[in-house]
């Protein structure tokens, strides 16, 4: 991002790791101990283990989104996906990486299904998503009589280990109704799907070789879908 001119996006549609693999509670194991053989984070991401020192994760993040704040355009907004969890027994609600940062809403995404294997709490099969916007932001025509809870099916046939869905991109997107559109955690190419899709200039940034290619793949056969 370093590299990005200021002001040169108006939205940011993203998903970092969620630094999972650090956690003091079940997330990835079942109610033995022993690993959930399904959960493809096990071995976290291609290039990211997924697992750094909590205040390390919260100083990268955060300096992520200050440079994602300085690449907005004044009338731009950030739809920054993210999920809450239990920590020692209390919520991290990742307020720690949004604090000082213009959040005007959270809006939730309600997916489906889910396991839980900690008796101590309910099944969260919920995740956030922080909208951070510039002072100038507002919605596009009619998006504001959209509610802020989102009913949305994860991904079934995304071979990534963490894709969230085209349909959840493409609302963010056209609820902002321009573009640039950046995703400086491309993944499986999800952001520049749906941008395609509305016919919006988009900016993806990946560093692990494998999901360029699986993105490259997607996005072509997307494109070859609505051609």
């Amino acid at each position: 991002m370093a590299a990005i001119p200021d002001e040169s996006v108006r939205a940011v549609v993203t998903s970092p790791p969620y630094n999972l693999k650090n956690s003091t509670g079940n997330g990835l194991k079942n109610g033995s101990g022993g690993k959930w053989p399904k959960a493809a984070l096990i071995d976290g991401y291609d290039e990211h283990d997924d697992c750094m020192p909590h205040g390390d994760y919260v100083a990268w993040q955060r300096d992520c989104l200050a440079e994602m704040m300085r690449l907005l355009q004044p009338d731009g907004a950030i739809f920054y996906n993210h999920k809450w969890r239990v920590q020692k027994g209390l919520l991290q609600d990742r307020a720690d990486i949004v604090a000082g940062f213009p959040v005007r809403q959270i809006l939730i995404w309600e997916r489906s299904g889910g396991i839980n294997f900690n008796s101590g709490y309910f099944l969260p099969n919920y995740e956030v998503i922080y909208l951070i916007t510039k002072p100038d932001f507002k919605l596009a025509p009619k998006a504001n009589a959209l509610g802020c809870i989102w009913k949305i099916n994860q991904e079934s046939d995304n071979p990534h280990p963490a894709p969230f869905p085209v349909e959840l991109a493409t609302r963010c997107i056209e609820s902002v109704g321009a573009g640039p559109v950046l995703d400086p955690f491309m993944g499986s190419g999800t952001t520049a799907i749906a941008a395609e899709s509305a016919g919006i200039k988009w900016i993806g940034i990946e560093k692990s070789p494998d999901y360029v290619a699986l993105a490259n793949e997607r996005i072509d056969r997307a494109i070859g879908r609505r051609l």
